[in-house]
């Protein structure tokens, strides 16, 4: 016969999943909200995910692998240095994540105006006039590049650490639709 006990840890190991990065493992609690489970697999995965950017050039794309000495580049990594090389030389613009580094507008006004320079006139904006960069930058992917707007300007304002994850969704649709060009 089988003890309560027994039955019990049976079925939390059936019913839990567990999420391995490299030598880690996070065990995830089956009765949590969805929202806690994404942020202990967050938590798990930037652990072991490098700050900056790979270096070795190796350009290899993986789908939320870590770097590793092999030359593997995280596709967030990969895109971070598309921005980076794409607003290079911009006034007030040093992009080295997907949350405050964007908070001003400047980064989107900045990567916008690479593909379209003469949509506006980038050397005028203000980092304070956050606002009005975020609507402008918005604005203009919408009706020059088709990118819908993924983001509420109202929301970017109001945050003083924009959320990461919808950044960086609005970013990769900039990239899908301007890689190119």
């Amino acid at each position: 016969m089988i003890q309560q006990n027994e039955v019990t840890s049976k079925r939390s190991i059936m019913t839990s999943s567990s999420y391995r990065n490299q030598s880690q493992s996070v065990t995830v609690n089956p009765g949590g909200s969805a929202f806690s489970k994404f942020q202990q697999l967050d938590r798990a995965n930037s652990l072991s995910s490098p700050k900056t950017p790979n270096s070795s050039g190796a350009g290899v794309f993986s789908f939320g692998a870590p770097a590793t000495k092999t030359g593997v580049v995280t596709v967030k990594d990969a895109i971070l240095q598309w921005c980076q090389g794409r607003t290079r030389g911009y006034k007030n613009v040093q992009i080295t994540d997907f949350s405050t580094s964007w908070t001003d507008g400047l980064a989107f006004c900045a990567l916008i105006h690479h593909f379209y320079p003469d949509a506006f006139d980038f050397d005028s904006l203000e980092p304070k006039n956050r606002r009005y960069n975020l609507d402008l930058a918005f604005k203009t992917a919408d009706e020059r590049a088709g990118i819908a707007p993924l983001l509420d300007v109202d929301d970017m304002v109001t945050m003083r650490k924009p959320d990461w994850k919808c950044v960086f969704t609005y970013i990769q649709t900039i990239y899908r639709r301007l890689k190119d060009e």
